[in-house]
């Protein structure tokens, strides 16, 4: 009798929860799509010889990229609610292929523009990092900061880790062949995604992880429009929102936007071969996931306004002192320079996660998606500027040092937001509404 009871339990321990799953195979989505958006910082150069565009040029595609990865994020999130996950990532995952293979054929600066920045720029920013807010707000109630860490680094490290490659390929076959091997990257994810990725733990008959059938909310069938609009409008009203995204804007200013198309750039500006500079961004990439892992195992125990006062303010002192470290050859401080930015590139992800589902509840994957696109429009503010700044001076140097100051006040910004009172439920800010979940969850109680 006994052996009759205590056999099922234990099969029931050992059984790998489908959470783990599903995160498993978003991370191995947002590698994919990260893939192509390894190939600027590469083809800057490549492209110019062979064209003759100028910095300013190349860099308002990548900037058009950016933004479009961002605004797309908090519409994403809403179809995700609409439609589901799966069916808005294959999707996605088809566009970025699309936009990258056609680049083969292109000829002119507008048709950069429009593969680059419109298609593959919407095609990654249905999934961004509003994939990974989506993924852990409805699979996971215990470990989210953990799950959010990791999967961000899935997505930042794709970006990073493919340098090497494709300035290999850029090297040995020309950019065309680069563009053409990022976009095999997206499809061949594309399988795997069908496969695995559902939408809510109920499909599979099981609750959140850590969680009760409860935590699987319903979903909202609205119009992704107007959901994203709604959000958008109740978050604007409150405070927290807008340090948050002023943060985040030149959080990605600092990072996707300055130093990942412009580093590569900087560094052959001052002698150093692509590949040795592509490759110490493949290293960023490679500390990127200890940093972000770390920082989400932090913030559940952490408060998150503390962290990103360290992040920030360590980011921007470290760009502060970038400038004399580039040089043909390789030094140890450029090593240590580009270890620091790894562990710190997305380390501010979890935290302002944690903080918007803080306050604003059910509507954070939605919410975080607009913080998350003023993220992107930073980075495209800072990737067409840092190409202006270049044809203008014939350097980086301000750009560096521009990036630095904002980091500082972006420090400033982010551990002035207030904490929500530990017995007001989520979402309880000043001028925002409930979410109908917790709207019907009160009327029920009432």
């Amino acid at each position: 009798m006994l052996s009759a009871v205590t056999a099922p339990a234990l099969t029931r321990t050992r059984r790998v929860h489908p959470a783990w799953w599903v995160a498993a195979v978003t991370f191995v989505a947002l590698v994919g799509a990260a893939a192509f958006r390894a190939v600027p910082g590469v083809l800057i150069d490549p492209l110019r010889e062979e064209f003759g565009w100028s910095v300013s040029t190349i860099s308002a595609a990548v900037a058009v990229n950016m933004a479009l990865y961002g605004l797309t994020a908090p519409f994403a999130a809403a179809l995700m609610e609409r439609f589901g996950v799966r069916r808005v990532v294959i999707g996605a995952l088809l566009l970025t292929a699309c936009g990258s293979g056609l680049t083969v054929f292109m000829t002119a600066s507008w048709q950069l523009v429009l593969l680059w920045g419109f298609l593959v720029g919407l095609g990654t920013g249905s999934m961004a990092l509003s994939l990974v807010a989506t993924v852990t707000g409805r699979w996971f109630v215990a470990r989210r900061g953990l799950v959010s860490g990791v999967l961000t680094a899935g997505g930042a490290t794709g970006q990073l880790v493919f340098l090497p490659l494709v300035a290999w390929a850029d090297a040995t076959a020309g950019w065309r062949a680069a563009s053409l091997g990022t976009t095999a990257a997206a499809l061949a994810v594309v399988p795997f995604v069908a496969w695995l990725l559902r939408d809510r733990p109920r499909d599979l008959g099981v609750a959140p992880y850590g969680g009760t059938p409860a935590d699987d909310v319903d979903p909202v069938r609205a119009g992704a429009a107007r959901t994203a609009l709604q959000a958008l409008t109740h978050a604007a009203r409150t405070r927290p929102f807008w340090l948050l995204a002023g943060g985040f804007l030149i959080c990605g200013m600092s990072t996707n936007g300055l130093v990942q198309p412009h580093f590569i750039p900087a560094a052959h500006d001052h002698g150093m071969p692509v590949t040795t500079a592509a490759g110490l961004l493949a290293v960023v990439g490679i500390f990127d996931i200890a940093g972000t892992v770390l920082s989400g195992w932090l913030t559940d125990r952490v408060d998150p306004r503390l962290l990103l006062l360290a992040y920030y303010g360590l980011r921007g002192l470290s760009l502060f002192l970038l400038p004399p470290l580039f040089g043909p050859e390789l030094h140890v401080s450029m090593v240590a320079f580009i270890v620091f930015y790894g562990l710190d590139w997305v380390a501010t992800v979890p935290p302002t996660l944690a903080l918007c589902r803080e306050h604003f509840g059910a509507r954070a994957p939605v919410v975080f998606g607009w913080v998350f696109a003023s993220h992107q429009v930073g980075a495209a503010i800072a990737a067409y500027g840092g190409g202006v700044i270049r044809d203008v001076t014939g350097s980086y140097d301000l750009a560096w040092f521009l990036a630095g100051a904002l980091c500082v006040a972006a420090a400033a910004m982010s551990v002035s937001i207030r904490r929500n009172r530990p017995d007001a439920p989520a979402g309880d800010d000043p001028g925002l509404p409930p979410s109908p979940t917790q709207a019907a969850a009160g009327s029920s109680h009432g």
